[in-house]
């Protein structure tokens, strides 16, 4: 959740953010109130609780007719106290919920609108002209296919739609680029991590991910358990109720887990081959840091995924996404998207967001701070490698005979310098 400080202090600000998002920026006003109605409820109760506890003494004191209207009296108190503690606990149930409702106080500079209103920071790398080259390109559905890379009839047939087996070349392609994101993150000095894929709802709900979006995400009823879409959410829920040392510097995960959505509202999008599908594998990075070093390590994070994807060798660009299409917990997000010849467009391979002390906050992970006492720590996550690029690397290194040139970087994990149709 937002700070309730900076919303009281700079509510302009808090307004402007909402608006960007093109979100009800009316919220802000009607957290105020609620606060004011808990903090006079509350001030109510304890006046009278004073009052209660003196006249109990004059009560043991009293006789006859006074000790009968100082009876009357404590009784109109009680339900006073009664009824002052019920409006303190409603208010602050409202209170609650309308916090939760406003989204992470975006950072200066994040572009407004919605979804097709980001800003391109940057090109790297020029696509293939495949023409020049004298061959039509193939979509990776069909590159893999025949490669034996992939079988999505027999996912279909076994789990449904948006399911599918990678088999072969394929699998053996997607573990060598995993191994390869683990090693480099490793390297950089991340603590490697495989993560539970099932939380517990308030993990689920202190991440932010089931605020706005409850039903992008698979639910199991009978155990109250989120299957979830990345492991953000179990490496956000790692530290919660604790403080962290990060006196030598932020820390910093690498999650690797299978991750888990539903796609709700996605029917009809990408339903050829595997850009959007119910089931995939990621390495992802998570940092604890404190909240003044956030935006440079924000900076770091984008690094990071960039240099893996020049080692897929893959033409990309970088995105500063619009506010009206950031996750409520992230202030600022960065995406990298890799080309696609058979799209002829740009599709999302990484993103990585700085959500500031938005999930800390609401998982009660703080920090020692130099001098005696604590802070709330700041996170941030990025993608550092995941299922979805096979689609770049197959597309973006194929031959017209259908087969594709393993990226330098994936040889010796894969064993394999070419891979040939069967």
């Amino acid at each position: 959740m937002i700070d309730l400080k900076l919303l009281r202090d700079d509510p302009d600000r808090v307004r402007a953010s909402q608006r960007a998002r093109g979100e009800d920026e009316g919220v802000v006003d009607a957290v105020l109130a609620a606060e004011e109605k808990q903090r006079s409820s509350l001030t109510a109760y304890e006046q009278l609780r004073a009052e209660q506890k003196a006249m109990g003494k004059q009560v043991a004191q009293a006789q006859g007719d006074e000790k009968q209207a100082l009876l009357a009296r404590t009784k109109e108190i009680a339900a006073q106290v009664k009824a002052n503690q019920a409006a303190a606990d409603e208010a602050a149930t409202e209170l609650a919920t309308l916090t939760r409702s406003i989204g992470n106080v975006i950072e200066d500079g994040v572009p407004v609108g919605g979804e097709d209103d980001y800003v391109v920071l940057e090109e790297v790398g020029t696509p293939r002209d495949f023409a020049a080259e004298g061959f039509e390109p193939k979509d990776h559905l069909t590159l893999a296919e025949g490669l034996g890379a992939l079988d999505m009839e027999r996912g279909a047939k076994v789990s449904g739609s948006r399911f599918y087996f990678l088999k072969g070349v394929g699998a053996r392609l997607e573990m060598a680029m995993l191994n390869l994101a683990m090693q480099r993150a490793i390297e950089a000095g991340f603590v490697p991590m495989i993560t539970p894929t099932l939380v517990k709802s308030e993990v689920m709900a202190g991440a932010g991910f089931i605020d706005h979006h409850a039903d992008e995400v698979y639910r199991l009823e009978a155990d109250d358990l989120y299957l979830t879409g990345t492991s953000e959410v179990a490496l956000a829920g790692y530290h919660a109720d604790e403080i962290i040392d990060l006196s030598k510097g932020p820390v910093r995960y690498a999650g690797q887990s299978t991750c888990y959505r539903r796609e709700a509202g996605s029917y009809g999008k990408d339903t050829r081959g595997i850009i959007r599908v119910h089931q995939f594998n990621k390495i992802e990075m998570f940092v604890y840091c404190r909240p003044e070093e956030a935006a440079e390590e924000h900076q770091r994070l984008l690094a990071w995924e960039r240099e893996m994807l020049e080692l897929m060798e893959l033409p990309y660009r970088v995105i500063d996404t619009a506010a009206g299409d950031l996750g409520g917990p992230a202030a600022r997000k960065f995406d990298c998207e890799a080309w696609v010849p058979t799209q002829g467009r740009h599709r999302e391979l990484t993103s990585t967001s700085n959500c500031t002390t938005f999930q800390a906050r609401r998982l009660k992970t703080r920090y020692r701070v130099e001098g005696g006492g604590t802070g709330v720590a700041a996170t941030l996550n990025g993608t550092l490698a995941t299922t979805r690029w096979l689609v770049a690397i197959l597309e973006n290194h194929q031959k017209a005979d259908g087969s594709v040139v393993v990226p330098e970087a994936l040889r010796p994990f894969i064993g394999l310098d070419v891979l040939t149709p069967v």
